[in-house]
């Protein structure tokens, strides 16, 4: 069997910086990815619009023209949010949009994961000025939707988790004070998020992970596999069963793809593990098991209409841009997967850090 797609959007990734880059960006492109929003929580963070880059941070002008020498000039589309920190303002949004660099803000709770040191308190943005002007001239704010500053059973246990909280407590506020604002909810993981969104209005959409499709709690520590270490972590079978409901119903429009695709060249060391699975080169194929897994027929004229949309066509709709006129081919063949060797060191994808062969490869 092979399905012919156009190719894809991966609207939540990261390149890092460094001399890796260019290794990372090639991987997006060897698996049909024609384009990608890359995440702002690079060292130093993505906190200004326009300018050079400096010591303590990117400007998205800066770090798109960096992306763009790494290889990314090849995608069609490219978008750098900026990271909101305290030093954003509304002016600096209302620059930003006029001058076409900003699209997309990217919220991320204190110390919530990999580089978020500079984030906020969503308390402090609800009702203010920035989310004002985002909401005035259509930039989309990414959020990463857990509630920040929790810890042991408060942060996870069998009935709450730090992302459940942050949906039934912070998001209904948050749409109601500025219901205009286009939200994407990244790398969502819970029954509590994905039905939240399946019930907002039609500006709030979110990504969802191959991980959080295929995985659960259990397969993360059973044998502690510290390559499907992410954040947010993944959960229990509810919710991954309400996550593949989501993005397997018929005509959905609302969720889509973004792997969170984190390389890190040094995964575990005895202090702890680094956050993040790297699927590049593989997320395509991750995301067609996940599917099937959910009981979808591939094979099917209505079966590859589902998996079209969430990888191909649902992205593009909600950033308002075409869909890719170029295709890419999947066939269903088992296929290895390798360590991605890069400038910096090896990185091992998830299939790798999970000792799982991929039923799908690339043509």
């Amino acid at each position: 069997m092979t399905l012919t797609l156009p190719k894809w959007f991966d609207l939540h990734t990261h390149f890092r910086q460094g001399p890796a880059m260019p290794s990372y960006v090639q991987a997006h492109l060897d698996m049909g990815c024609a384009g990608a929003l890359a995440m702002p929580n690079t060292q130093p963070p993505v906190s200004r619009v326009s300018g050079a880059a400096q010591a303590d941070g990117w400007s998205i002008e800066s770090y798109s023209a960096e992306l763009r020498a790494a290889g990314a000039d090849a995608f069609e589309q490219l978008i750098v949010p900026l990271y909101i920190t305290r030093q954003t303002t509304a002016a600096m949004i209302r620059e930003g949009a006029a001058s076409g660099l900003l699209r997309a803000c990217k919220y991320y709770p204190p110390h919530g994961t990999t580089n978020s040191e500079h984030g906020m308190p969503m308390d402090d943005l609800i009702g203010g000025e920035v989310f004002r002007a985002m909401e005035e001239h259509g930039i989309v704010l990414c959020i990463h939707g857990e509630q920040h500053a929790l810890s042991g059973p408060d942060y996870i246990d069998a009935q709450h988790n730090a992302e459940t909280r942050f949906y039934k407590e912070r998001m209904p506020r948050l749409v109601a004070a500025h219901p205009k604002l286009r939200i994407v909810c990244e790398h969502i993981t819970t029954r509590t998020a994905a039905e939240f969104v399946a019930g907002a209005p039609d500006h709030v959409g979110a990504t969802i992970t191959p991980q959080h499709l295929l995985y659960t709690l259990g397969h993360l520590i059973q044998g502690l596999k510290y390559h499907l270490y992410c954040l947010p972590i993944v959960k229990f079978q509810d919710d991954r069963a309400a996550l593949r409901i989501a993005v397997t119903k018929t005509g959905q429009t609302k969720f889509f793809a973004g792997t969170d695709s984190a390389p890190h060249t040094t995964k575990a060391t005895a202090c702890g593990c680094a956050a993040g699975c790297f699927t590049g080169g593989c997320a395509p194929q991750l995301y067609a098991m996940a599917f099937e897994d959910a009981g979808v027929d591939l094979a099917s004229p209505e079966g590859k209409d589902l998996f079209e949309r969430f990888l191909c066509l649902n992205g593009p709709a909600f950033y308002g841009f075409p869909a890719s006129s170029q295709r890419f081919q999947m066939e269903k063949a088992a296929s290895p997967t390798h360590l991605l060797e890069t400038p910096a060191g090896p990185v091992t994808p998830l299939p790798l850090g999970m000792g799982i062969e991929l039923t799908w490869c690339l043509v």
